[in-house]
């Protein structure tokens, strides 16, 4: 029998392996095998949250392939996918933080079912991966929507305190995609709620569990109840051990670039003489904290960046060395406060604004992305 903890996660922060990860995709077997928690999946999202490359890169780079539109419209749909939730963070703002089109149903606790943070909640695929989980930083898709269905539609919990517990542990933690993908399972982002019964689970998982509490027909989802299990709720103390700041050096005949949480694009700017700062500000991570493992990710993976040195402390702070100007960062949420030239990301396709719902959003993006692949 296969379980998630067979399923080896490892991440490298060396740039030249994430560049092998993106020559080896096979497009034609991730459309496939996606869903099975063995799926060809490529392990790219942990570098696209944290602006490593671009969906864009990773879409050109298959372009350059020479495949059918039709063998890569999943993988691109799926990268779509990340694009759009960051263009709702951008309409919406901290309003993603909230119920954002209705309101929570049957809402029993603001907290967290212990058996999910333990990973003893009895379903076998879920509670392998939530362990493996702690030390990988990574859950497959399906397993993620499992788990907020089973905190969320069976424990009766809101959905922010959980997507906050994930999100702390995740090397790929896009605060967007995390939180609006939460809040789709739990119908405060969708027209109804998700949830996943035994069998689906044993399909997608490779197991053979019967008779647990969540082994029943769907139908039988609408008179749910809580099972004992999920009862013992508990809060959760979730902070970030930022590393002690250091004094950096400021040359004044060069411009400064600022890295931050979701920007250590290694590629962005590199052909320009700069002070390279990757800013790490305490007001964001007391927002949205993150593990310990997770920062340590972070700083791993901003050495691909040439000379950069570490600033811990508001963007105002940096602001008072001396000789600091000509400044550069790229356009995103978290970045919205800083001054000085701001740089577009690179977005996979032209489409803007805000959609209501992604299949609004595909269906122009998929126009524009055939018509490229075609052309």
């Amino acid at each position: 029998m296969k379980v998630p903890s067979t399923i080896k996660y490892i991440f490298p922060t060396e740039l030249t392996e994430i560049l092998k990860r993106i020559d080896a995709i096979d497009p034609e077997k991730y459309g496939r095998t996606r869903n099975f928690i063995d799926g060809a999946v490529t392990q790219l999202s942990p570098y696209i949250s944290r602006g490593v490359i671009s969906t864009k890169y990773i879409f050109e780079k298959l372009l350059d392939k020479k495949y059918a539109f039709e063998t890569i419209e999943k993988i691109s749909q799926e990268l779509a996918w990340r694009d759009y939730w960051q263009l709702v963070w951008i309409e919406k703002g901290n309003l993603i933080d909230t119920d954002l089109k209705n309101e929570q149903t049957e809402v029993t606790n603001h907290k967290i079912a212990a058996a999910i943070t333990d990973g003893t909640t009895g379903i076998d695929a879920i509670d392998l991966a939530t362990n493996e989980f702690y030390n990988t930083g990574y859950l497959h898709n399906h397993i993620r929507m499992y788990i907020a269905a089973i905190a969320c539609n069976m424990g009766r919990s809101h959905w922010k305190l959980p997507a906050q517990w994930m999100y702390y542990h995740l090397l790929d933690g896009d605060w967007a995609s995390n939180a609006l993908s939460w809040q789709w399972v739990a119908g405060t982002n969708s027209n109804k709620k998700y949830v996943a019964n035994q069998e689906n689970i044993n399909k997608y998982c490779y197991t053979n569990q019967k008779n647990t509490w969540i082994d029943v027909p769907y139908e039988m989802f609408s008179e749910f109840e809580t099972p004992q299990v999920l009862k013992e709720i508990k809060e959760l103390e979730l902070k970030t051990e930022l590393p002690q700041s250091k004094n950096i050096t400021i040359n004044k005949t060069q411009p400064t670039t600022i890295y931050n949480y979701y920007n250590l694009d290694p590629l962005w700017l590199n052909d320009v003489k700069a002070n390279r700062i990757l800013l790490l500000e305490p007001s964001y991570f007391n927002a949205y904290p993150v593990s310990k493992k997770v920062l340590d990710f972070v700083i791993s993976l901003s050495k691909n960046i040439p000379n950069i040195q570490l600033f811990v402390g508001e963007f105002d702070e940096l602001l008072k060395y001396e000789g600091l100007n000509e400044i550069h960062f790229k356009e995103h949420p978290t970045s919205n406060h800083y001054q000085g030239t701001m740089h577009n990301r690179d977005w996979m396709t032209e489409v803007k604004g805000y959609y209501p719902s992604f299949f609004k959003f595909w269906n122009k993006a998929k126009k524009e992305l055939k018509n490229r692949s075609i052309n």
